[in-house]
């Protein structure tokens, strides 16, 4: 009779000349368990340095101790990493004494980045194999698939890593046989974490990527503020950790909160989020624009334009202000342009602006003139030629990145800025939590950097421009004029 994994695994240890902690059972148990009930979907989440590896090496062992014909892929982010949890497995298989007579005899048989034990089918694929993310598995087959620290910071920092792992964790589908079994073996590296348990509306997803996956999570300190492991991992002992590391940090590696780990200075929790939309009305003769109850007095509006499919993104964004201080970022728009279309990409970007111009009220539009933006001026007046918005004109001379603190820093502590809810099905929340003022920051700023020149700039009172139609909801409209023509 073939005995269970706890036990498996607690007469491991003792050969080790090692105790086996309360948390390493709740582990072991969990996945004996659903390897009884055939739950073919699992994720383990502990925190850092719980043992998980090589608990799951053991599980490995144990596995193919209840089935020698089983075969079993591990997949790491790195082969190295991989390789590493295979060759655990060797080890538990040569020493451990329920695992006697499964070291096969032919030493090719035995590798270090896959081996074959003794076992009645004669199948192609050995009964464990290492890979790595990068690596070759077409024409593989397993019955049981590890992704062991599949999601690492070099997997996982940039929306287009993140894109990648999803894409080639699908592939594993195409690789399990029928009633095989997945298991991730990991912890959140990033907001945008394969192991969070909600779909991220913001980057696309309809679904949470492991949707339907049992779980089981062990942070270091539990609900109740115990140490999960008080021997090795006391709560004074967590408090320097957390103080070392940094918040985000400790909050993701050991207590399994998704967060950005890269210590981003922005934070969108700090947004207000609001769904109104703005009321346009007209009072004795002059217009009166409001949103939420509360007059708006001003606005800024900035584009910075881009063109071509790689590089920085053309963006537009309007912020408005109240008498109160308060911001509104109330629209952001990533311009798309119709690569079909016989009309020219300078042409239908200003058609858009145009368009977004009209829809928000806005007196004018700032346009961001360094480099390709030098001839856009012209052609964006001449687009706005029948409409009441101005073009204006910026030449930028100061670092991007003391743009974006400047203007994000204060209006997010002192919690202005509210953000319309269509804005955070934009790029724009993620740009805000992943951002860091690192001058070699390599990820997207696009969205961050137009509203930062809206928040930063001053904003647009309609006197100040005169046009064929004046939009006078600032406060400034013509409906009263002061006599200045006097006889002395």
């Amino acid at each position: 009779m073939k005995i269970d994994f706890d036990l498996f695994m607690i007469v491991w240890n003792n050969l080790q000349s090692m105790g086996t902690p309360s948390v390493h059972i709740k582990i072991a148990r969990w996945l004996s368990q659903s390897y009884e009930n055939k739950d073919n979907e699992l994720l383990l989440m502990a925190f850092r340095s719980c043992g998980k590896s090589t608990i799951v090496g053991l599980f490995c062992a144990w596995l193919l101790y209840r089935n020698p014909n089983l075969r079993i892929m591990v997949l790491s982010a790195e082969q190295t990493l991989a390789k590493k949890m295979v060759q655990n497995v060797k080890r538990i298989i040569e020493n451990h004494p329920f695992a006697k007579g499964l070291k096969p005899n032919k030493k090719e048989e035995w590798a270090s980045g896959g081996f074959t034990i003794n076992r009645d089918l004669a199948l192609r694929d050995p009964s464990v194999i290492a890979r790595g993310l990068n690596g070759n598995i077409t024409g593989s087959r397993a019955d049981f698939i590890i992704c062991d620290d599949v999601e690492v910071p070099n997997t996982c920092d940039t929306s287009g890593k993140r894109e990648t792992l999803r894409e080639k964790l699908a592939e594993l589908d195409y690789i399990l046989t029928p009633n095989g079994t997945q298991l991730y073996v990991g912890t959140p590296h990033n907001f945008y974490t394969i192991y969070a348990e909600e779909a991220r509306k913001e980057i696309g997803e309809e679904r949470e990527f492991l949707k339907g996956f049992k779980r089981l999570e062990v942070p270091v300190i539990d609900e109740k503020g115990n140490s999960a492991w008080e021997e090795k991992y006391p709560l004074y002992a967590m408090e320097k950790v957390r103080a070392k590391t940094g918040a985000n940090k400790f909050d993701s590696q050991m207590l399994l909160k998704p967060t950005n780990i890269a210590e981003g200075r922005l934070n969108p929790d700090d947004l207000k989020v609001y769904e109104a939309d703005l009321e346009y009305n007209e009072a004795n003769g002059r217009t009166i624009l409001t949103l939420m109850g509360s007059q708006l007095a001003g606005v800024s509006c900035c584009w910075d334009p881009s063109f071509g499919n790689g590089g920085d993104g053309s963006v537009i964004a309007c912020v408005f202000t109240d008498n109160k201080g308060e911001y509104y970022l109330h629209a952001l728009q990533y311009i798309r342009v119709d690569n079909n279309s016989q009309e020219d990409e300078a042409s239908q970007q200003c058609k858009m602006v145009r368009t977004f111009a009209e829809e928000y009220f806005l007196p004018s539009v700032e346009i961001e003139t360094n480099g390709i933006g030098k001839f856009l001026p012209s052609l964006l007046r001449k687009e706005l030629a029948s409409s009441a918005t101005s073009v204006l004109e910026h030449t930028a001379t100061r670092n991007k990145e003391m743009r974006i603190l400047e203007a994000f820093d204060a209006v997010l502590a002192g919690g202005a800025l509210n953000v319309h809810k269509s804005v955070l099905n934009t790029a724009f929340a993620t740009e805000l939590r992943e951002w860091n003022p690192d001058k070699n920051y390599k990820g997207h700023d696009d969205g961050l950097d137009a509203v930062a020149r809206c928040i930063n700039s001053q904003p647009v009172r309609i006197s100040a421009y005169k046009n064929s139609i004046n939009y006078s909801w600032q406060g400034s409209g013509g409906a009263i004029k002061a006599e200045t023509e006097f006889d002395v």
